[in-house]
């Protein structure tokens, strides 16, 4: 068990494994304490403690130190760990009297290990691209049902830059050069034949998440590649404990793995154990990282052996992909769109993100007076979402390859026009006439960093659904993505599949200012209940002046356009919904996760 105690790091640990809750029942144990030199402190009574702290606070970085516990029961334990909170409070300059300090200012938040790496690289000077760039390359080794190297890809924006710009980068997938908009031969409806489009080969575009990461270093970072992927590949080579969820998951995938010769291999074969509490290690994987490490960047993921040994798998496999694919990708430095409201701006990347839904939901939501002038605050962020859903589905997908009407979806006379038409369906008591495309999306991976010098980063990136393609990189222990699924494989759509073409998909990592300053880094994982999440905690954040913490534990809503709706337990007021003629099933709306600036310069995350 590992927490951080007004500057003193507190581990628990149960040889051999590390990171496990110390029980009565342990026979052998020891408190271990990792130590930052903080300061002196007072006297304590206890002499064998006030000995080691000294010890630790000679040198000037943290320090591991054993207790030993001989006689391990409960009352010994607690005993120990209580004179580890008191020796980390009696410090002449501990973080309770000095919450300005750089520590306090910045956080990594996210997936466990990832931000543990993240926050790890912030203490050691790193700003806030290095601790997210190090955190993710975590998460693609860990995650690995929702994200990794070979996952299709996501976008990532960053604030906080000189004189208040904010920036972002589009690292989404590519579709091979091979691809038409009929490959897929789907039926009216979309369904393809043996859904190929979603799992297998063809599903498999060109991974973007290297590229993204190697760009975000060089235009913002401090520290090189080689050093921000050596927690990823200790991840790699050393393994990390299949938790009871990963486990599940795992199984789940087992007759997909058994059709792919690199799945089958890296997930089903004697070398590697995937039950709960085993080791799962990826020696192939990790030898990949080490060989880009001792290159200083990703070049040759793009250019050369692996971008090949991808290719030639594909193709073998009924696949696009080609070398030349891969050398011609590029990740995109891109403008954020942003809208205003009540004295904020929130910021996004541009599609193929999903932030533009965000925004034209909560331009709706303003231009109506929400909530305040709201005759039913939840059918009016429901119907907003729905009008949103439906121009999203219509008219959004790559810019290079559709004229976008931004001025109809962001504009301030669009919000007024589709308020009027919202407060006239409410008046008539029923929904605006409205429709989906019934498709659904989950996975994901969601990290926000934020620096003492108030850069400030967050990135969603993915492999799509759980383990994406099901297909992995044989000899490189490499998962890929299935990012072509996020086309719509009819013809003649905006998000139609083409040669080169970047699908639409639900990412929306999100910044919020005021003035110069970032207050806020969201995001959240769930597929299209990406978008929901996002929007509802920002329209009662922003909207409606709420806490940042009450905002993220207030029930959510989700729709996609139709008379469907999902909403989180507990939503108040659900039997209105009802009569008001949508058909509401309760399950949850996302996972959401952010890190508020305080006016103080405090950095506090919030997520549910």
């Amino acid at each position: 068990m590992y927490c951080n105690l007004y500057g003193v790091d507190v581990s628990v640990d149960r040889p051999p494994t590390r990171h496990r809750l110390l029980t009565h029942r342990s026979k052998t144990s020891f408190i271990r304490l990792r130590l930052s030199p903080v300061g002196l402190f007072s006297a304590t009574k206890s002499a064998r403690l006030k000995s080691l702290l000294l010890n630790a606070f000679e040198t000037n970085s943290p320090k591991f130190i054993d207790m030993p516990n001989k006689k391990s029961n409960r009352r010994s334990f607690l005993v120990t760990s209580t004179l580890a909170v008191a020796a980390s409070s009696l410090t002449l300059q501990s973080k309770s009297a000095a919450r300005n300090s750089a520590s306090d200012q910045q956080l990594v938040s996210g997936q466990t290990e990832a931000a543990e790496v993240g926050n790890q690289v912030l203490d050691k000077g790193g700003n806030a691209i290095d601790a997210i760039v190090a955190a993710a390359l975590v998460a693609g080794v860990v995650a690995i049902p929702s994200t990794g190297i070979g996952g299709y890809g996501g976008h990532l924006i960053v604030g906080g830059l000189p004189g208040g710009k904010v920036s972002a980068i589009d690292l989404n997938t590519a579709a091979p050069a091979a691809m038409r908009e009929n490959s897929f031969q789907a039926d009216e409806n979309g369904k393809v034949k043996d859904a190929v489009n979603n799992h297998g080969w063809q599903s498999v575009g060109v991974p973007g998440v290297l590229a993204g990461l190697q760009k975000a270093l060089d235009l913002f970072g401090t520290r090189t590649f080689a050093d921000s992927v050596q927690p990823a590949i200790r991840y790699a080579a050393d393994g990390f404990t299949v938790s009871k969820g990963l486990a599940v998951a795992f199984k789940n995938a087992e007759n997909r793995f058994r059709r792919d010769v690199g799945s089958a291999k890296l997930f089903l074969s004697q070398d590697h154990t995937t039950s709960e509490g085993s080791t799962f290690r990826n020696p192939e994987l990790a030898r990949l990282l080490e060989s880009l490490a001792e290159t200083g960047n990703v070049a040759p993921f793009y250019h050369g052996e692996f971008a090949q040994r991808v290719a030639s798998q594909s193709q073998a496999n009924g696949g696009m992909l080609t070398a030349e694919d891969f050398a011609n990708y590029e990740a995109h430095v891109v403008e954020p769109l942003s809208i205003q409201w009540n004295g904020y701006r929130v910021h996004t990347p541009p599609p193929t993100s999903g932030g533009l839904t965000v925004l034209q939901v909560l331009a709706i939501l303003n231009a109506l007076g929400w909530p305040d002038k709201a005759s039913s605050p939840e059918i009016e962020l429901v119907e907003a979402s729905r009008v949103a859903w439906s121009d999203r589905l219509a008219s959004l997908g790559d810019p290079k390859f559709n004229a976008i009407p931004w001025d109809r979806l962001l504009s301030s006379q669009a919000a007024s026009e589709t308020a009027d038409r919202i407060r006239e369906a409410i008046q008539g008591g029923a929904p605006l006439k409205l429709k989906s495309d019934g498709r659904t999306a989950g996975g994901t991976i969601h990290l926000n960093a934020t620096d003492k010098n108030g850069l400030t980063a967050a990135l969603t990136f993915t492999h799509g659904d759980g383990f994406g393609s099901h297909v992995t990189a044989d000899g490189l222990g490499m998962l890929l993505g299935h990012g072509l699924s996020r086309f719509d494989p009819r013809p003649g759509r905006a998000n139609s599949p083409g040669p080169c073409k970047r699908p639409l998909h639900n990412m929306c990592p999100t910044l919020v200012t005021r003035g110069d300053q970032v207050v806020l880094a969201v995001g959240a994982t769930g597929g299209r209940r990406i978008v929901s999440a996002v929007t509802n905690v920002l329209a009662r954040y922003i909207g409606q002046g709420e806490s940042l913490e009450k905002a993220t534990q207030h029930p959510r809503i989700h729709t996609e356009g139709d008379l469907t709706i999902t909403v989180d337990a507990k939503l108040p007021n659900v039997q209105k919904l009802v009569a008001f003629g949508y058909q509401v099933s309760e399950s949850s709306v996302g996972s959401f996760n952010s890190i508020e600036r305080k006016p103080s310069g405090e950095a506090v995350a919030s997520k549910r």
